[in-house]
């Protein structure tokens, strides 16, 4: 299955968990080898490949010992400074997006004010 945003979270978690189920067992590995080898429990390795919610850092673990850690990469690219830093000639990039000025009243309205 191709991952999109028409999937439900659950599908793509679903989905997730077969991909991963099938780079461990392309690599030789019991659930208790690669959870061993990942520093993890069983049962936390058992609930990724069924898909189910976990934590990004059992993932990241897990990529690691298969040797996939690389893919995410193309997931999360380093997108380096933006142009707008880079025609400011700041070398590193925004750390927050900034607000937009919204006006604020001259005090309360009333009728005939707007004249």
């Amino acid at each position: 299955m191709r991952l999109s945003d028409s999937l439900t979270d659950d599908a793509v978690l679903a989905e997730l968990g077969g991909r991963l189920a099938r780079l461990r067992l392309d690599s030789g590995l019991t659930q208790a080898q690669l959870a061993e080898q990942a520093g993890l429990s069983k049962r936390t390795l058992e609930r990724l490949e069924a898909g189910q919610s976990s934590q990004l850092l059992s993932l990241i673990r897990v990529l690691r010992v298969l040797g996939r850690l690389g893919g995410l990469e193309a997931l999360l690219p380093d997108t380096g400074p933006g142009p707008m830093a880079l025609l400011r000639g700041k070398g590193k990039p925004p750390q927050r997006a900034s607000r937009r000025a919204v006006a604020e009243p001259k005090g309360e309205w009333q009728w005939g004010d707007d004249e």
